[in-house]
């Protein structure tokens, strides 16, 4: 304080000049206040970031909740949305054999039809020689290997063709199928196959039976 009255009484001169040259006395005298000056600023500043703090999470909760409220009430003005209809999906038969069946016995009324007939009972105990696959040499096959014929068309009491149901890759990989192939080949019976993982819808199913027929 002994510098504040100089300062009022003397010169501003003289009161630097005092200050210099007992500038070791008025540190000492006032390093207490400078401690008490950086205590007051350091509260200062805690105080101005916790109302800071304060101040920004007043801001969140308010948001949130109007936020909320505005979410209740759009929930509660909107009317509930009504699903919107979809085409309805053809039901996809499960017993491909009676669906078949039914196709055979209205369109096809001229044929009489049994059902899962064995290959020798058209080919007989035969033991003929074919190349199923490109990459296999000829190689000997018997009749009664081959798989069941799904349905065998009969008109005038004589085979007149064959419709075989299968699923996966049957028609084209499994070899009781292809003997079976072979052999309706060999009668010279038309070989109409059909895959039951596809559709199969009855147009499609009568179109492609009465392309085989006729050819």
């Amino acid at each position: 304080m002994t510098a504040y009255y100089l300062v009022c009484d003397d010169s501003v001169n003289d009161a630097e000049t005092l200050i210099i040259s007992n500038r070791q006395t008025f540190s000492v005298q006032n390093r207490q206040g400078v401690r008490d000056f950086a205590y007051i600023c350091n509260e200062f500043k805690n105080a101005i970031t916790m109302s800071l703090l304060k101040s920004i999470l007043k801001m969140v909760v308010k948001a949130a909740t109007d936020s909320a409220s505005d979410w209740a009430e759009e929930k509660t003005s909107k009317p509930a949305r009504t699903p919107q209809r979809s085409e309805p999906m053809r039901e996809v038969p499960t017993d491909w054999e009676g669906y078949f069946a039914g196709i055979l016995s209205t369109a096809f009324p001229q044929y009489s039809v049994r059902r899962n007939v064995a290959v020798t009972d058209l080919a007989g105990y035969a033991a003929d020689e074919f190349q199923l696959y490109k990459t296999r040499p000829l190689q000997t096959y018997k009749a009664e290997w081959g798989a069941p014929y799904t349905f065998v068309l009969y008109q005038g009491g004589a085979p007149a063709g064959i419709v075989m149901l299968g699923s996966g890759s049957s028609h084209h990989k499994n070899v009781k199928y292809l003997i079976a192939r072979m052999y309706a080949k060999k009668l010279g019976l038309p070989y109409i196959n059909f895959y039951t993982q596809f559709p199969n819808e009855r147009a499609y199913v009568i179109d492609r039976i009465n392309k085989f027929m006729k050819a």
